[in-house]
């Protein structure tokens, strides 16, 4: 036989006051937990391969911007925060309970300095721009790359090709632009000039390729090796402009194209 309708109401209004009851608990024992100092942050365990931060430059550049304890605390701006650091390209940051964080940190690896002199920019192996301090560096060892921040990836991938070719002479790369004109321009690291027009990384190669030939004939000419280069304009189609330190006139055929 079906229950009369106001033992159905009893039951009901008992089961609500249970639920109403549960949820108060519930939600009792979160205010507790999200207010118990007990979960207040403590301390930051950091992991990694970190060598040029230490626990007082982490500290004073992350903990001014962390809010909430081990349940509230935002993850992503903590990650962002370590990110801010300077030297730091990524970090992933867990809990650990109760009130503790752990963050796996990576830095940057700089390849070569960036942008004019003077700059505090770099670019490091995954071919992103940075800035950081270049004075925690021993920039004798790197050498200059210049060129708009959203080509930095062309511009890396261009010296990556190039230094091959000039090692191959004898020569390394000291500085390597991509002119706001969007032609190329190479120092090497004896100091000579070269001018090498637009194009794309083969057609730069190539270009080099064809004008080492050319320089090895005319330093041979003269007694010369190709280290003797003191500059040269790659950019006209019938020939290039040559010039070899310690001589002081070329013969033209020597500035021609073989």
């Amino acid at each position: 036989m079906p229950l009369p309708i106001d033992i159905r109401l009893m039951n009901m209004a008992a089961a609500s006051l249970v639920l109403v009851f549960v949820l108060l608990l519930v939600g009792g024992v979160a205010w507790w937990l999200l207010r118990h100092p007990a979960f207040a942050i403590q301390a930051i365990t950091v992991q990694g391969e970190v060598t040029r931060n230490n626990a007082v430059t982490l500290r004073a550049n992350v903990m001014p911007q962390l809010s909430g304890n081990f349940f509230t605390i935002d993850l992503n701006r903590t990650r962002e925060a370590f990110e801010a650091v300077p030297w730091v390209r990524g970090a992933v940051v867990h809990r650990d309970f109760p009130n503790r964080l752990r963050a796996v940190l990576v830095e940057h690896e700089p390849m070569a300095l960036w942008g004019d002199d003077g700059a505090n920019k770099m670019v490091n192996q995954q071919s992103r721009v940075f800035e950081a301090n270049v004075e925690d560096l021993d920039v004798e060892t790197l050498p200059r790359l210049k060129g708009p921040d959203d080509q930095s990836a062309v511009v890396v991938q261009m010296y990556r090709d190039l230094v091959p070719l000039f090692e191959a002479m004898d020569m390394g790369i000291d500085r390597l632009e991509l002119t706001p004109r969007g032609s190329w321009r190479v120092q090497t690291e004896r100091g000579a000039l070269l001018e090498l027009g637009r194009g794309t990384e083969a057609e730069i190669a190539a270009q080099l390729k064809v004008f080492f030939s050319t320089l090895s004939q005319v330093t041979a000419r003269y007694g010369r090796t190709p280290t003797a280069l003191a500059g040269a304009d790659l950019r006209h189609k019938d020939g290039y402009a040559l010039r070899l330190r310690g001589v002081t006139t070329l013969e033209a055929d020597g500035n021609k194209k073989p």
